[in-house]
C-alpha cells in the first residue's frame, strides 16, 4: 500500500500544523507524518469518503479543504495500523552479514539510531526494535511496547531500508511465545542457566557421574556415539589444527549438554508457533562464569546442528571481561588471537555471525572483530543509549541527573548482583561533592560509569524519577537524538567497512 512521498506534501501546507519533514509518506494519496510537539501525534490528511480514519482511533478531526485533517496518539493501536499501511515498518530477517542491535530502554532512542547507522554509511543491518526479556521486567515495558517505540522511532525518521526487531535473552517457551505475538523476527535464546562451569575444574570421576546425568533422550544421543563422533578426531581451521580427545569431549558435553538440549528445546517451541513465518536465532553462552573453549564452541555448534537448529548468529563467552558500558578489559592482542579461532569455527561450521554481547563501548576490539571474521559479526549494545539519555539530562537539569546519581550508588551493590561488573564505589566521586560543571563528565569514567548503568532498572521504578527523566528528553528530543548519533557513530564505523554477501562469502 506504499505510496510515493508526493501525496504527502499536502500535510505541510496544513496552516499551524508542523510536521517532521523526515516523516512524510504517503499511502496512495493519502499524507501521514509526525507532528512537531513535546508529545507528537500522528497526522494523517485524508479526502473525503476514505477508509483509512476507520483503522486509526482516537483522534482529533477537523475539516481541511475538501478532506479532514486526523490527528491521533502514537498508541500501540495505530503502531498496528501503520505498519500496515507501511510495509518497511514491518521487521524482516537479517542474514549473515554485518548487523547491529540498539537496544532503547526509554523507548525514545530510535531516532538518533537511525541517525547514526545512516552516517555511517548503511553497510550495517540494524536491529532497532531489542530489549532482553530481564530489561524489560526492569522497565516495565512489554514486547509490544518495545516494537511500537521502534515504529514511531523509525517513521519519525523516514527509516524505509529494513530492519531486525530481537527479543534478547528468551529462557523459556513462555518469553517465546510473547516475543512472537508481538511481531519479531529474530531470537535470541539464553541457555545460560543449563550451563554447568563445575566441569572446568572438575575430575574424570566427576565428568563421569556429570555425563550421566545429561538429557541424552533430548539430546537425542548416548555417551558412545558422542564420544565416536568427536574423540581422537582432528579439525583443520583455516591451516589452524585442533585436536578433540575424550577428555576434552567429555568436559564440552558436562558443561554444555543441558545448554544444546534447551536450546534445541526453545527452536522446535520456536518453529511450531512462527510456522510460516520467516524468523532467525541467536544463541548466547555469555553470561557464564568461564570462557568458552574453541572445543567448547565446536561442540556447541556441531550439537545444535545436529539436532536440527539453524541460527544467523552465536555469542560464546569470550576471553577478558566485557562488563556493562566501559570498553574491553583485559589483553586485546590475546583477544583476537583467540577469537581468529573462534571466528574459523563460525565460518566452517556455518557459516554464521559471531555475536558480541555487552558489546556497546568495547571500542579497543571493534578493528579485531571486523578483520577476524570478514564481516560475519553482530554487535549487541543495550545500556549505553539510557547513559547517553542521562548525559543529555546531565546538560539540560543538573539537579536531576545529580539525584539520579545519587539513588544510582545508593542502589549499586544490590542492583549489581545479575551483572558482570566491577565498579568500586570508595573509587566513584562522592553525590554530594559534585560540581554541576562537572556532571557529564561522571559518565565518562569507568567506576561512576557502570554505577549509572547497572542501576536503571531501580531508577526507573521510581516514578518521581522516571517520569522527569522522560519529560526532559522529550521535551528536547535533538538534545538526545544528536547525544546518540555521536556515540553510535563511534560504535559503527569499524563495522560499516565490512561487506559479506547473504551465503557469508566476502565481496
Amino acid at each position: 500500500m506504499d505510496g510515493s512521498r508526493t501525496a504527502s506534501a499536502g500535510l505541510l501546507g496544513v496552516n499551524s500544523l508542523e510536521v517532521r519533514k523526515t516523516s512524510l509518506a504517503s499511502a496512495g494519496d493519502t499524507p501521514f507524518g509526525i507532528t512537531r510537539e513535546q508529545r507528537p501525534r500522528l497526522a494523517i490528511l485524508a479526502q473525503k469518503g476514505s477508509r483509512v480514519f476507520s483503522r486509526f482511533g482516537k483522534g482529533e478531526a477537523s475539516a481541511h479543504g475538501g478532506g479532514t485533517l486526523l490527528l491521533c496518539p502514537t498508541s500501540a493501536g495505530n503502531a498496528t495500523a501503520l505498519r500496515e499501511y507501511f510495509a518497511w515498518l514491518e521487521p524482516r530477517p537479517l542474514g549473515v552479514g554485518t548487523s547491529a542491535g540498539l537496544g532503547n530502554r526509554l523507548g525514545l532512542a530510535t531516532p538518533g539510531h537511525v541517525r547514526a547507522v545512516r552516517a555511517a554509511g548503511g553497510n550495517v543491518a540494524p536491529i532497532f526494535a531489542q530489549q532482553s526479556i530481564r530489561e524489560m521486567e526492569r522497565t516495565g515495558r512489554t514486547p509490544r511496547q518495545v516494537m511500537d517505540d521502534a515504529t514511531w522511532g523509525m517513521f519519525t525518521e523516514g527509516w524505509r531500508d529494513g530492519f531486525g526487531a530481537d527479543a534478547d535473552h528468551l529462557k523459556t517457551p513462555a518469553d517465546v511465545d510473547a516475543c512472537v505475538a508481538a511481531g519479531y523476527t529474530f531470537f535470541t535464546f539464553d541457555p545460560g542457566d543449563h550451563v554447568d562451569d563445575a566441569a572446568e575444574k572438575a575430575d574424570a570421576t566427576d565428568l563421569r557421574a556429570m555425563l550421566d546425568r545429561l538429557p541424552w533422550d533430548l539430546l537425542e544421543d548416548t555417551r558412545q556415539d558422542l564420544f565416536a563422533r568427536y574423540a581422537g578426531t582432528r579439525f583443520d581451521l583455516e591451516g589452524r589444527d585442533l585436536a578433540l580427545d575424550e577428555a576434552v569431549v567429555a568436559r564440552a558435553a558436562a558443561k554444555y549438554g543441558r545448554a544444546v538440549a534447551h536450546a534445541a528445546t526453545l527452536y522446535r517451541h520456536l518453529e511450531k508457533v512462527m510456522g510460516v513465518r520467516p524468523f532467525e536465532v541467536e544463541v548466547s553462552v555469555d553470561e557464564t562464569a568461564s570462557p568458552t573453549t574453541h572445543a567448547q564452541h565446536l561442540y556447541i555448534a556441531n550439537e545444535l546442528a545436529r539436532l536440527g537448529v539453524r541460527w544467523a548468529s552465536l555469542a560464546p563467552h569470550y576471553v577478558g571481561r566485557f562488563e556493562k558500558g566501559v570498553d574491553y578489559i583485559g589483553d586485546v592482542a590475546r583477544f583476537e588471537e583467540d577469537f581468529a579461532l573462534h571466528a574459523a569455527i563460525a565460518w566452517r561450521v556455518g557459516p554464521y555471525k559471531l555475536s558480541l554481547h555487552s558489546g556497546s563501548d568495547k571500542f579497543s576490539i571493534y578493528p579485531a572483530a571486523v578483520r577476524q571474521t570478514r564481516g560475519l559479526v553482530h554487535l549487541k549494545t543495550a545500556g549505553t543509549s539510557y547513559l547517553e539519555a542521562l548525559r543529555t539530562v546531565a546538560a539540560l537539569d543538573a539537579d536531576l541527573f545529580t539525584e539520579i546519581y545519587a539513588f544510582a550508588v545508593e542502589r549499586y551493590e544490590e542492583d549489581r548482583a545479575s551483572y558482570h561488573v566491577s565498579a568500586n564505589l570508595e573509587k566513584a566521586a562522592a553525590p554530594e561533592g559534585i560540581d554541576d560543571r562537572d556532571l557529564s563528565a561522571l559518565l565518562d569514567r569507568f567506576d561512576e560509569r557502570e554505577i549509572l548503568h547497572v542501576t536503571f532498572g531501580s531508577v526507573l521504578k521510581r516514578e518521581d524519577l522516571h517520569d522527569r527523566l522522560l519529560n526532559v528528553l522529550a521535551a528536547h528530543p535533538e538534545d538526545y537524538a544528536q547525544n546518540l548519533e555521536k556515540h553510535f557513530l563511534k560504535h559503527l564505523e569499524p563495522f560499516a567497512a565490512a561487506r559479506t554477501d547473504e551465503n557469508g562469502g566476502s565481496e
